[in-house]
């Protein structure tokens, strides 16, 4: 009881100002949470898909219009093969039985990274779930970055403007941005890394540019509603310069 009072006072407190558009996760700490209570990898991992469903469903709750979530990295096709399959099955299972939640919810599904290398009992419910999520009114957008990599991502998009033929004078920020992955977001606000390491790991890079960055202890299967609501009202509780002064903020000059 003690708990589901601060959660709601929290959530008002974090509803009374001003939420990120867009929050970005780094869901780190699966592997290590499970090895620390003599669990295989991938229990962490199928706790962790607990975390994906409160998560998402709170930041819906509290008006985030756009949570991306680093779900698997190019460079995570280099762990074990049987990681890597319990990752997938996984996948799929999130893709099978969050029909009904996503639509409810009014959430978009879409997907970020190069997900052809994606194994077709993932990508075929992936697409699926895209386009049926689609089809209706959307009140937050849930992007997940699969088989992504931010310097891969810039690439593919550089290569795109040399398919396309687009000329030097053509070439500015609005159009590298167009031909990334996470094209038709709002700008990054907030990103945050779980699991108590300091560093992004190839994660939109472009994106986070002027970005608040948070780095928490918590792994994340045991992130949930209320560490989100901690993280975002940290970010409120920041002054957000993009270059500018505090007094040029405050009108002073």
């Amino acid at each position: 009881m003690a708990f589901e009072s601060e959660l709601l006072a929290l959530r008002r407190e974090v509803m009374e100002a001003s939420v990120p558009r867009h929050v970005a996760l780094i869901m780190d700490g699966n592997g290590r949470w499970a090895e620390a209570r003599g669990q295989p990898r991938v229990a962490g991992h199928r706790e962790g898909s607990e975390s994906v469903r409160a998560v998402t469903r709170e930041a819906r709750r509290v008006g985030v219009e756009a949570l991306t979530l680093y779900a698997f990295s190019a460079q995570n096709w280099e762990r074990p093969e049987d990681e890597v399959e319990a990752l997938m099955d996984l996948l799929r299972e999130y893709l099978l039985k969050e029909r009904a939640e996503l639509w409810d919810n009014q959430i978009r599904l879409q997907a970020a990274g190069d997900v052809e290398r994606l194994p077709e009992r993932v990508l075929g419910p992936l697409r699926e779930l895209s386009a049926h999520t689609a089809t209706q009114p959307t009140k937050m957008t849930l992007t997940l970055a699969l088989s992504y990599g931010s310097r891969e991502e810039i690439v593919q998009a550089a290569r795109r403007i040399v398919e396309e033929g687009l000329a030097a004078s053509q070439i500015d920020e609005e159009a590298v941005a167009a031909r990334l992955w996470t094209a038709g977001l709002p700008a990054l606000d907030l990103l945050v890394r779980t699991g108590g390491e300091r560093r992004i790991s190839n994660f939109l890079l472009w994106q986070a540019a002027y970005a608040e960055l948070g780095f928490v202890e918590t792994s994340w299967p045991e992130f949930r509603e209320r560490e989100l609501l901690l993280c975002v009202r940290e970010f409120q509780r920041r002054e957000r310069r993009f270059g500018k002064t505090s007094a040029q903020l405050r009108g002073e000059v």
